[in-house]
C-alpha cells in the first residue's frame, strides 16, 4: 500500500556559490550545505537549533586520476517531498512511513568536465546522504582511493564503540569518552579467528553517542551494495570522523562503473534514546522489495544441533583425525567420534521436542563431510554442501521431520572459503530444495579466501549479495552469520531474515560478554537489522555442562526470556539443549508464546548501557509482550500499561528475576506471577543485575479467568 505525494519542486539551474539549506518535514531538523573556498563540498546538520555535525568536509579521493574532492561548482539544486506508507513483509511495525524531504545538489568540476550528484534526505529523526555518479563521459569506469566524508562532532562526546576491523564485529562494547578510544583501543580489541584493524581510533558502525546536553546520536549507513563497508576513523584531537572504507587485497577501496550510487551515510539525533530505537530511517533508504511473490517468506522460531557443540558438550567432526580431504576418504570405514552430535537419534529427540512444543524448525550443525579440520587452515576445498557424515541419513530425518511437522534449517559454513562455496552454490540450494530446507543458516569463520580479501570489502559484499539473490532463486531464506553487518537491505530482500554480524550468545561459553552487551546493541548492531542473537540458555553455568570449562553467560534466566523481545528478530532461536528447558518448563512458557511478527512496537523505557524495554503488541493478535534488559546494576523498572486499548481486560503474565537473583551468584532465581492489567495498570519491577523480565499480556473477556488474580 502506498500513498505518494511530491509537494513541491524547486529548481536552480544555474551556477551559484551560496549556501543552500532545507529543513525535515516537521522542521526539526535543519541541513545547510555550501562549497568551501577550494570548491569542496560541505554540510552542517543542526537539531533544533542544536549543531548535531558541525561543518564537515564532503568527497571522494580517486586513483590515478583527479580526484572528486574540491573545485565543484553548483550547476544546479532541486528540492522536493516524499510521503509513503508501506508494509513490511515481517517487521517491528505493521506499517512504516517514509517521509522525507529532498535535496538533489549537481555539481560540476569545471576542470575534468565531470559531475556528481550529492543526495540529501532529512527525516522527522534525522539525515541520509549519498553521491551518486551520472553516466557521462569523462567519468566511466574509476577506482576510489578512499571516500573523505567527515562528520564533524561538537564536542568530546560518549561513544559506545567496538574496534574497527575489516574482519568481525564480534567485540564487546566499550564505553568512553570520544578522547580515550585510543588508550582503550587494545583492550578492546580481543581475539578473534579472522580480524584485521587499521587504527587505534578506528571504530565501527552502528556508533551510539551521547552528548553532555542528553542528545543522542546515531552514526551508521544503509543500503549497503556493490560497495565495501564504511568504517570512522577519528582525528581525537579535532573531534573529527572521516569515513575509512574497507580495502580489497591491492588496497583499493571500491571499484566503480557509472552510473552508479553510494552506499547512504546516515545521522540518526534525538533527545529521546527510544526515538533511536524506533528510526526506520536505515529501512526507509533501501529500495522497495524486489520479489513480486513473497508468500515463502516466513518467520521462524527453531531449536538445533547447536549449543552442545559450543559448550563443548559434543561435536561437529565425525572423526578425530587431524585432517581429511573430501573426495579421498571412506568415513564409513573410519572410527566414529562418540561425541558426534549430529547423528540421526540425536537430531529425531530434537524434532520431538520441537514438534511437542510448537517450533517450527531445527537446525542442524555438523551433519556434513569436513569438519576435523575445518578452521584456520586456509583450506580451499572444505566442504561441498551435499555430502552427510555416515550417521546422518538425509532421506530419514527428512521424512521423519514431515511426519511431525517440523522444518528442517540447512547449515553451509564456508570456514571463509567464498570461491568454494560458490562453486557449489546451485547444487547446495537445489540439494536443499530436493530434501525440504526452506531456510539455511551460512557461516564464514576464518580467513577469507581469495586470500587477501576481507569480511568486509567489495568483493565479499558483493558475494553475500549474489548468496541472498541466488537463494530466492530457489525461494530460500538465509540466516547469515560472520558476514558484513546489515544495513536495511531486508526492506529489498526480505529473504533475509537474520544476520549475526556481532557477538552473540555463542561467545558467551567461549569468554563471556559484559552484562550491559544487551542494553547497547539494540542501539548499535540492530539499527541496521535483526540479528541471530539465539537467546534462552536457561544452565548459563558452562561448568555444568562442560567440566573443563569455567565460563558462564552473564544474565539470569528471567533475562534471557526478555531477549525474545529487546533483540528483534523474525527468526528467533531457543538455544539452549531441550534437556535444559525441560527442568524449567514454567518459565520455556515464554518462549513458546512469544511472536516473531508485530503490528506495533514501542520503547518504555531505555538508556544504552543502562536498560532498554520494549513493548510489542504481535501482528494480527491483541496479545503484547514486554521485556525488559538490564545491565550489571540492580533497578527497579516502572512502566505504565496505557499502550493497551481502554475499555479491555488482560492477564498479564509475568517473568521476572527473584529478589535474591544475580547474573553470577543466582541466576536461575526467578518467579512467575499473574495479574490483571487493563490501560490504567502500572507496575513496578525489581532487576536484579545481569537481570530483566518479561511479560506475556492476553486479553481476557471471561471473569472467571481473572479470579483470585490481583490487579495492577
Amino acid at each position: 500500500m502506498k500513498n505518494i505525494a511530491l509537494t513541491f519542486t524547486m529548481v536552480f539551474a544555474f551556477f551559484i556559490s551560496k549556501a543552500e539549506e532545507f529543513k525535515s518535514p516537521n522542521q526539526k531538523f535543519k541541513l545547510v550545505f555550501e562549497l568551501n573556498e577550494r570548491g569542496r563540498p560541505t554540510y552542517q546538520l543542526t537539531m533544533d537549533d542544536a549543531t548535531i555535525v558541525k561543518t564537515s568536509k564532503m568527497g571522494l579521493e580517486l586513483k590515478d586520476t583527479e580526484s572528486l574532492l574540491e573545485g565543484f561548482t553548483v550547476k544546479s539544486v532541486n528540492q522536493s517531498t516524499f510521503d509513503e506508507t508501506w508494509e513490511p513483509i515481517w517487521g517491528e511495525q505493521k506499517e512504516v512511513r517514509n517521509h522525507y524531504n529532498e535535496m538533489e545538489v549537481l555539481l560540476s568540476q569545471p576542470k575534468t568536465n565531470r559531475e556528481m550528484i550529492i543526495r540529501f534526505r532529512l527525516f522527522d529523526d534525522g539525515l541520509g546522504f549519498r553521491y551518486e555518479f551520472p553516466e557521462q563521459d569523462n567519468l566511466i569506469y574509476f577506482v576510489i582511493k578512499e571516500e573523505r566524508t567527515e562528520f564533524a562532532m561538537t564536542d568530546n562526546h560518549t561513544a559506545f564503540w567496538i574496534p574497527g576491523d575489516f574482519d568481525t564485529q564480534e567485540y564487546s562494547y566499550t564505553k568512553s569518552r570520544l578522547t580515550e578510544i585510543s588508550s582503550l583501543f587494545d583492550e578492546a580489541y580481543t581475539g578473534n579467528a579472522s580480524q584485521t584493524s587499521f587504527s587505534k581510533t578506528g571504530v565501527q558502525t552502528s556508533l551510539q553517542l551521547k552528548t553532555d546536553d542528553g542528545i543522542y546520536i546515531n552514526l551508521h549507513e544503509a543500503s549497503l551494495m556493490e560497495y565495501p563497508a564504511m568504517h570512522l576513523n577519528l582525528d581525537d584531537k579535532t573531534l573529527i570522523f572521516e569515513s575509512f572504507l574497507t580495502p580489497d587485497a591491492l588496497g583499493d577501496k571500491g571499484y566503480m562503473h557509472a552510473p552508479r550510487v553510494t552506499p547512504w551515510r546516515t545521522v540518526i539525533a534525538s533527545k529521546n534514546a527510544g526515538d533511536i530505537l524506533l528510526s526506520s530511517i536505515t529501512l526507509n533508504l533501501n529500495e522497495p522489495c524486489a520479489y513480486e511473490n513473497t508468500d515463502w517468506i516466513k518467520p521462524v522460531k527453531y531449536i538445533g544441533v547447536w549449543w552442545e557443540m559450543i559448550t563443548g558438550m559434543s561435536d561437529w567432526a565425525y572423526t578425530q583425525l587431524p585432517a581429511v580431504q573430501l573426495g579421498k576418504i571412506d568415513y564409513s570405514q573410519l572410527e566414529r567420534n562418540p561425541k558426534h552430535a549430529a547423528n540421526t537419534t540425536r537430531v529425531k529427540e530434537y524434532i520431538d521436542f520441537a514438534s511437542e512444543h510448537g517450533f517450527d524448525a531445527v537446525l542442524v550443525e555438523g551433519w556434513n563431510e569436513g569438519w576435523e579440520d575445518w578452521i584456520g587452515k586456509s583450506k580451499d576445498y572444505v566442504f561441498d554442501f551435499l555430502t552427510p557424515y555416515p550417521d546422518f541419513s538425509v532421506e530419514e530425518v527428512r521424512d521423519y521431520a514431515k511426519s511431525k511437522g517440523v522444518e528442517m534449517m540447512m547449515h553451509h559454513e564456508t570456514s571463509g572459503s567464498v570461491r568454494n562455496y560458490e562453486r557449489h552454490l546451485d547444487k547446495a540450494y537445489q540439494f536443499m530444495k530436493d530434501n525440504g530446507y526452506n531456510s539455511v543458516k551460512t557461516g564464514y569463520v576464518g580467513n577469507i579466501i581469495p586470500r587477501g580479501e576481507t569480511h568486509y570489502g567489495q568483493w565479499m559484499v558483493n558475494h553475500y549479495q549474489y548468496a541472498l539473490e541466488k537463494a530466492a532463486e530457489y525461494e530460500i531464506m538465509i540466516n547469515a552469520h560472520e558476514a558484513v553487518r546489515p544495513t536495511g537491505l531486508s526492506r529489498t530482500y526480505p529473504n533475509l531474515i537474520g544476520n549475526e554480524s556481532a557477538r552473540g550468545t555463542e561467545y558467551e561459553a567461549f569468554v563471556g560478554s559484559n552484562p550491559d552487551h544487551t542494553t547497547i546493541l539494540p542501539f548499535t548492531r540492530l539499527i541496521g537489522g535483526p540479528m541471530d542473537y539465539t537467546p534462552g540458555i536457561f544452565q548459563t553455568d558452562i561448568n555444568k555442562v562442560n567440566p573443563e570449562r569455567n565460563t558462564y553467560v552473564r544474565t539470569t534466566l528471567a533475562r534471557q526470556l526478555a531477549l525474545y523481545v529487546t533483540m528483534y528478530s523474525p527468526l528467533q532461536m531457543a538455544a539452549d539443549v531441550p534437556e535444559n528447558y525441560e527442568q524449567h518448563l514454567d518459565a520455556f512458557q515464554f518462549i513458546k508464546d512469544v511472536a516473531l511478527d508485530w503490528d506495533k512496537t514501542l520503547v518504555l523505557e531505555a538508556e544504552p548501557g543502562d536498560y532498554i524495554t520494549y513493548a510489542r503488541k504481535e501482528k494480527g493478535s491483541t496479545n503484547w509482550f514486554v521485556g525488559r534488559t538490564n545491565d550489571e546494576e540492580a533497578r527497579d523498572s516502572n512502566i505504565r500499561f496505557d499502550f493497551l486499548p481502554k475499555g479491555k481486560t488482560y492477564i498479564a503474565t509475568v517473568y521476572s528475576d527473584a529478589k535474591d537473583a544475580h547474573f553470577r551468584d543466582n541466576p536461575q532465581a526467578y518467579q512467575i506471577k499473574k495479574f490483571v492489567v487493563n490501560s490504567k495498570s502500572k507496575l513496578n519491577q525489581y532487576c536484579a543485575p545481569g537481570g530483566g523480565y518479561a511479560i506475556s499480556i492476553k486479553e481476557t473477556q471471561n471473569k472467571a479467568d481473572t479470579k483470585g488474580l490481583k490487579r495492577l
